[in-house]
């Protein structure tokens, strides 16, 4: 049994009794007075460059996290507005926010407390498994939602990718091998995540990305998560032709998150 079984386990213990709180219907009326969300997708896409290449710098989605299964509290003093302010300065496409309560200290209120401090495009980060988990995402303010393709049956996936289509925002489809990347193309996936971090053992590897990248169509955004926190990594990814990275840890670990973004992505 992974950490992962255990997160899906909890999550759907844990749906039925949100959607007695707060019943579909009821996120749906609110769903229905929201503006459009932002374009997620689009704030991470690079412009093409030469065959097989992107120009311009490499896109960065900043994580707003409080902690994690595998190293407890990340950040005693999480403050998800503050963070979100700092990454805005720093220069964040797009901003995740970990939602999961059981196993991150997560929250949705802390997503939306960052909507109403800054205008990026952000992800709900979550392990989503039903419908009612993509209105929820939404009514909070997301313009993107993450799809775990370990988490899903196929149906699974493209039931939830069609939903995300009718909602008008994104999912952030991610995978961490080749099979899973195949299921994520198939199901006609527009942004794929490519996660460093083995999900059943926690090692984590950039390499799992540079396997994977030369499968990945050119018209697809492509991100890389996980392990990342060195300059030299953030240039090999861009010069690679990874559209993005999500960056979390490599960020949360330090003190001055705004300077640590900088010294991270401005070397180059």
């Amino acid at each position: 049994m992974s950490i992962l079984d255990d997160i899906l386990r909890r999550t759907r213990a844990d749906l039925p009794e949100r959607q007695v709180k707060r019943p579909l219907t009821e996120l749906q009326a609110r769903c229905r007075d929201l503006p459009p969300p932002r374009d997620f997708l689009g704030a991470l896409r690079r412009p093409a460059g030469p065959p097989g290449r992107r120009s311009g710098p490499i896109r960065v989605i900043a994580e707003v996290k409080k902690a994690s299964p595998s190293r407890g509290v990340i950040r005693p003093d999480f403050s998800p507005t503050d963070l979100a302010h700092a990454y805005r300065r720093a220069g964040a496409r797009a901003i995740s926010v970990l939602t999961d309560a059981p196993f991150f200290q997560g929250s949705l209120e802390h997503l939306r407390a960052v909507r109403e401090v800054v205008d990026l495009p952000l992800l709900r980060k979550d392990f989503h498994v039903d419908p009612y988990q993509l209105w929820e995402a939404r009514a909070a303010g997301a313009d993107a939602v993450l799809l775990i393709v370990a988490a899903l049956g196929p149906q699974q996936l493209c039931d939830l990718l069609g939903l995300s289509r009718e909602l008008g925002f994104a999912a952030l489809v991610e995978v961490h091998d080749r099979a899973e990347l195949e299921t994520a193309l198939t199901s006609g996936a527009r942004l794929v995540g490519i996660n460093n971090r083995n999900l059943r053992t926690f090692a984590v590897t950039l390499e799992t990305t540079f396997a994977l990248l030369p499968s990945v169509p050119d018209a697809v955004v492509l991100v890389s998560e996980s392990g990342i926190g060195e300059p030299a990594q953030v240039v090999r990814l861009a010069e690679a032709g990874v559209d993005a990275i999500l960056v979390g840890e490599g960020l949360l670990r330090h003190a001055g998150v705004e300077e640590a973004f900088r010294a991270l992505v401005e070397s180059r």
